[in-house]
Formats: structure tokens, sequence, C-alpha cells
């Protein structure tokens, strides 16, 4: 790599930039300076989810100019994609094609997240310097043939630079894993031992005229055995509520002796206003 001026604003940027993006976690694309020029860029992009991209992978050179960030970079496409020319700067807004509508804040990841939504665009917003308009079917099978494309510069497959999704590759692990950990709960879970009886005589029911004739599928009537330590305490809570019942019912008594005294008393004052008027 030639030695390069660390005090120049464009290596500082640029350098800071790929310290940035080699430890950006995003599987959506992979962007790195090529060891003997960093201002070239080297990129592999993932094709928007959702459109005839999905699944493809494209490869395409970022360059800068020796003012960045003052000024854009350029985006050329090598990967045959059937949206934009191959070896040709593409003309969209962030690019040098529009340099007044360029803001030093942006950098190269502005571009390569701009490059990805331009993907889908057709019609007259799709046209421009660089745009092509292949059918759908061409696209689709464009982007499975990206995916094992590879950059003459670089050495490498696109599906090299930029690995599918760990997602996809862990799904069925993780799916037998959940498996796994839900017939160890299984296992785990405490069973109700039944009469040696019942279980036993499920077994000859099978070859019995009278069970065949029930619904298939419907589980046999299974009893319940009880503990005998536990039935005293069921006959002391029943003669508890039948000795309650008594006194619930000799709670209708007073009201009735409350309604025959007033009317008594009732009767006894009509009397004695009846005397006085009289």
């Amino acid at each position: 790599m030639p030695t390069l001026n660390r005090n120049n604003t464009a290596v500082k940027r640029i350098m800071q930039e790929a310290r940035e993006l080699a430890n950006d976690p995003c599987t959506d694309y992979h962007a790195a300076p090529l060891e003997d020029d960093i201002f070239e860029w080297h990129c592999t992009l993932r094709g928007p989810i959702g459109t005839e991209f999905e699944g493809g992978l494209y490869h395409f050179r970022i360059l800068l100019p020796a003012e960045y960030p003052f000024r854009p970079p350029s985006l050329m496409m090598l990967t045959p994609n059937g949206r934009f020319e191959l070896n040709t700067k593409i003309c969209i807004s962030f690019t040098n094609y529009h340099e007044e509508e360029w803001q030093p804040a942006w950098g190269v990841r502005t571009a390569i997240l701009g490059l990805q939504g331009f993907f889908p665009l057709r019609g007259q917003a799709a046209n421009g310097v660089g745009s092509v308009e292949y059918p759908i079917s061409e696209r689709k099978r464009l982007a499975q043939l990206s995916r094992e494309w590879v950059c003459p510069k670089c050495r490498m497959s696109n599906l090299e630079c930029l690995p599918d999704h760990p997602s996809k590759v862990d799904g069925p692990l993780e799916f037998a894993s959940e498996t796994q950990s839900e017939s160890v709960t299984r296992a785990q879970m405490p069973t109700v031992s039944l009469d040696p009886f019942l279980a036993d005589s499920d077994c000859p029911s099978r070859n019995n005229p009278e069970t065949s004739s029930t619904q298939p599928g419907t589980p046999p009537p299974t009893a319940i055995r009880q503990d005998p330590e536990r039935m005293p305490e069921t006959r002391d809570q029943s003669n508890l509520v039948s000795a309650m019942n008594p006194a619930h019912r000799s709670t209708l008594r007073p009201p009735l002796l409350l309604d025959t005294a007033i009317c008594v008393l009732l009767v006894l004052v009509v009397g004695l206003l009846c005397r006085r008027v009289l």
C-alpha cells in the first residue's frame, strides 16, 4: 500500500469510514477500499427484498474524488443485473452527476444504501445515465447468476464477499434445538400412575367386540383412584357442610318474627289513636 498523507482531509475521512464499515454488523452489504488505492472501493450489495432482485448479490465500484467528502463519489456497476449498465457511471442524486445535492455529512454508506433504494424504481423515475430496463424474468435469472459472479480485481465471488444471512443458515438448527428441548421437557413431566388393572385392560380391549364399537380416537374412560388417607378429610368436609345447612336455614326465621312484631305494634298504635279520637 503506498504511503498516504494522513493529514489530508480526504485520507482522514476515508480511513475513518473504512474502520466504521469494517465494524458494521449490517449483512446487506460489504464494502472496503482497495489495498493499493483507498480512493477506490469495491462493494457487494444484496438485492432489495420483495423485488425481482431479491436473492441477488451485486458488485460495484465506488470512486472517491480527491476533494472527498466535499464532492460526491461515482458509482459503476460490475455485476450483470438488468437495472444498471456495466462499467458506466450511474446518474443518481448523490453521485457526481448531481454535485449540487451532495452534502459533506454523507459518506460511502449513504451511497450504498441510496443505490439499493434505486434498484426497484421503474418507468420515468428509473431513467438516467447508466440505467437499463430488462424484463422481470431476465432480472430474476441474473439475480441467481450474480451469486457466483467473480470480481476480476477482488478475485472472490459475490457469495464469498457477502455470505447469506445467518438466520437462514441457523434456522433449521434453532428449530431442531427447540424440538429437542420440547421433547426433553415432556420427558421430565411427572406421569400419573393408574390402577394396574386399568392399565392392563387397555390391551385386551382392542379385541373386545364391545369396546370396538366405540368411536375411533376416543380415549377410554379412566378412573381416578382416591387416596384412602384423604377420604376422612372429605367425609369431615361433607359433615361440616351438612351441619352448616340448618344454621343457614335458621337465618330465615328472624325476618318472619320481625315482621309479625311490627304488625302487632302497628295494630296497637292504630287502636290507641282511635280511642283518643272517639
